[in-house]
């Protein structure tokens, strides 16, 4: 379109997202290539409040071409503070948007009858994704619109890698102090709130690729739709001095990149991940299974290596 914006027929994004979406960004790279439209700063794809987003995010890191055209800067969750609480309580979808969110928009905090309810939707948004970025819409001593973009590893200002912010270990540590949520009662049914969970899995010193590459392969395999994000840097017994950077979308693993050195200092595996209906203590033991710190009446990975479903869990 001339105009700048191509809009997709009606249906929800997600049932389309294999066909149109995949076509329109492909035809974007036909465009650029052939010189007919100017070089793009960057594609934002819209969808709508119910549309689940694990498929968006499939169609560009799953499709050959297109991964080599577009990186996934990330993704942004805009967050209604008047009808927030009742969405979420309603459609599993608006819980999973909230999750894979790199940053969070809460709007119209303005508009809300009673203060305490937005403090009550600004501790649950936090408590189901706490390595987002929460941002206040309405706040005019920030530049939202700025702020919502640039989520990727490579800080825009620095032009160098930020790990911490990447991971949103930056965000999960400032709400770690952060509790003073209150004491507002509400009937709020929060069921889909605890179906979806982001955790992290650390490991101090490098691990063998092989291990890294079999919890990927058992994880993905066993539980794929269940594993909505995945991202993380790994130190590699291999090449230790390079950290490998990894980004996953149920089955889809992005293509791993290398970064040149360790850009904050600090060593060692780092993953964050974010499940649906997955039990943090499965993914603990299996985590624990290929790094060789299996706990007891657990296989270590020789024995997963001879029987992958050793491990028993959602």
């Amino acid at each position: 379109a001339s105009d700048g914006i191509i809009q997709l027929s009606d249906g929800c994004l997600c049932c389309t997202v294999r066909g149109e979406l995949v076509d329109t960004l492909a035809d974007l790279v036909d465009r650029l290539q052939t010189g007919r439209i100017a070089r793009l700063a960057r594609v934002i794809i819209e969808t709508t409040g119910l549309a689940d987003p694990a498929p968006v995010l499939q169609s560009i890191m799953a499709h050959p071409a297109l991964v080599q055209a577009f990186r996934l800067d990330g993704v942004i969750t805009l967050v209604d503070a008047v009808n927030g609480n009742a969405t979420l309580d309603a459609h599993v979808e608006a819980a999973k948007q909230v999750a894979v969110a790199d940053r969070i928009g809460l709007t119209k905090a303005d508009l809300a009858t009673d203060p305490r309810d937005v403090g009550a939707l600004r501790a649950r948004l936090r408590q189901i994704n706490p390595g987002a970025e929460l941002l206040d819409a309405g706040d005019r001593r920030t530049d939202v619109a700025a702020a919502l973009f640039d989520c990727g590893l490579y800080n825009p200002a620095t032009k160098s890698a930020d790990v911490r912010r990447w991971l949103g270990e930056k965000a999960a540590h400032d709400h770690h102090g952060d509790h003073d949520h209150g004491d507002h009662e509400h009937d709020h049914d929060h069921r889909h709130d605890s179906r979806v969970r982001s955790y992290s899995l650390v490991h101090e010193g490098p691990v063998p690729f092989s291990a890294i590459e079999m919890f990927f392969d058992l994880l993905r395999s066993a539980h794929g739709e269940r594993l909505l994000r995945m991202k993380g840097v790994i130190e590699l017994l291999e090449d230790p001095s390079r950290p490998l950077v990894v980004h996953g979308v149920q089955k889809i693993l992005h293509p791993p990149a290398r970064l040149p050195s360790w850009p904050d200092g600090q060593r060692g595996t780092r993953l964050v991940l974010i499940t649906l209906d997955m039990t943090e203590d499965y993914v603990r033991r299996l985590f624990a299974a290929v790094t060789s710190r299996p706990s007891i009446d657990t296989p270590d990975r020789a024995a997963l290596e001879n029987n992958p479903l050793a491990i028993a869990g959602r």
